[in-house]
């Protein structure tokens, strides 16, 4: 019933963003449904359209929760789920997501070295200079703080 409303665009695929597939969010009877579902669009759609469907990049944050990159356990949960429902096919920007994760969290932690890194050198550039303004600045205020609180 709700593949139909779902095919016939009677119900719209928006609907779908409230699904986050991954163990913590998902009971067993909201796989089984989710199962059914899509395996009743696949059926009617085909395979081929209903990738088109999931990959279309106007709808991909729509579909964001039925195919989680946040971090790897929910990527691999996804994956492990759609392949054990027959519809592995679906998953293929997942596994490359997957595959390239380690690449991407070298490239952060080298990105996140450099900037740390750079604040360093700033801070220690900054420290120098503004040491002997700052002790000038602070007896300023102190001076301007005392004079406030005698009044």
């Amino acid at each position: 019933f709700f593949a139909h409303l779902l095919i016939s665009d009677a119900l719209p695929w928006t609907c779908l963003e409230y699904i986050h597939l991954n163990e913590e969010e998902t009971t067993s009877s909201s796989r089984i449904f989710i199962k059914i579902l899509m395996q009743e669009v696949s059926e009617s759609l085909g395979l081929v359209k209903l990738k088109m469907r999931f990959n279309d990049p106007y709808m991909e944050t729509i579909f964001s929760g039925l195919f989680p990159k946040e971090n790897p356990r929910n990527t691999r949960f996804a994956i492990n789920y759609w392949t054990s429902i027959g519809l592995g096919a679906l998953t293929d920007n997942l596994r490359q997501w997957l595959k390239d994760a380690p690449k991407r969290m070298m490239a952060q932690q080298m990105e996140l070295a450099k900037r740390q890194e750079m604040m360093k050198k700033e801070g220690e550039r900054g420290h120098f200079s503004d040491s002997s303004s700052s002790s000038g600045s602070s007896s300023s205020s102190s001076s301007g703080s005392s004079s406030s609180s005698s009044s």
